[in-house]
């Protein structure tokens, strides 16, 4: 009878151990076949429905042109990543500080804070020829364009972090004597850090659209007038695989602030992982 209970007993842990070993799939290999599934019910439906190419081109249309006009694209990919990454350092700039000084100053935090929100509902596609008339079409209306797009959501997401701290855990810092330089340093960064993240990813995104809207506007190099330049051609596969290079470019740079947030928070990765 023991033997037969012993039996049963490793039979039930090891069907635990199996369940427990399951294979996990990682989640970009989901948005990958998702990714390749669109794809090809796009290319199905060109083909079936025989749909113009100046109208909407077949996905492997526009993945060779890409792939033939690389160098050229390349070339304009650069412009703009520059502009995109000159904008968002801007941002960060004058972001960062901004919020800290909100945090700690109740009058910027009652006074400027909704000037900033009145400041964000105005389109940015209207005050691009503004800074045409003041700065040019140089790469200063770029950059500037770029930075004010992404300003908004650094500076929100940067204020609702600091703000974060417990008030009880600032009480007890400054009641054992720490300053409030080391509250901020040793408390209220790290606290603030995921917050932080958040912000400057989907700053860095927009910084890309603010780019574009810069290009649209005043330009002679970049992805947005290599678009501009392919749509008044009616060359409807290149404005598509310039948005194919748009797309990747935004990409990499948000999977690069990525990479620098599970470096900066190797411990709020681990976190999200046992949860998960």
């Amino acid at each position: 009878m023991e033997s037969t209970k012993l039996k049963v007993e490793r039979i039930n842990q090891a069907q635990t151990t199996i369940t427990k070993r399951k294979i996990e799939v990682p989640q970009y290999v989901w948005s990958v076949l998702t990714l390749i599934g669109l794809g090809l019910l796009w290319q199905m439906l060109t083909v079936l429905l025989n749909i113009p190419s100046y109208i909407l081109p077949s996905p492997l249309a526009i993945v060779t042109k890409f792939i033939t006009e690389f160098s050229m694209i390349f070339s304009h990919s650069l412009t703009t990543l520059s502009e995109v990454l000159l904008g968002f350092g801007l941002s960060l700039l004058v972001g960062i500080p901004l919020a800290i000084s909100i945090v700690y100053s109740r009058y910027l935090a009652t006074s400027f804070y909704p000037i900033l929100i009145a400041i964000q509902c105005i389109p940015m596609v209207s005050v691009a020829p503004i800074l045409v008339i003041w700065f040019g079409y140089g790469l200063a209306t770029k950059v500037l364009l770029a930075s004010l797009i992404s300003f908004f959501p650094i500076v929100i997401n940067s204020v609702v972090g600091f703000r974060s701290l417990d008030s009880d855990m600032h009480d007890l810092g400054r009641s054992i004597g720490i300053s409030e330089w080391k509250i901020f340093y040793y408390l209220r960064l790290p606290n603030a850090l995921p917050h932080l993240f958040g912000g400057f990813k989907v700053g860095i995104t927009l910084a890309v659209v603010g780019a574009i809207v810069g290009e649209f506007v005043a330009s002679e190099r970049g992805l947005g007038y290599l678009q501009l330049t392919a749509n008044n051609r009616l060359d409807t596969v290149m404005v598509f695989a310039t948005l194919l290079a748009l797309a990747l470019v935004g990409m990499l740079l948000f999977f690069a602030v990525h990479v620098v947030e599970r470096l900066v928070m190797p411990w709020y990765n681990s976190t999200k992982a046992e949860r998960g």
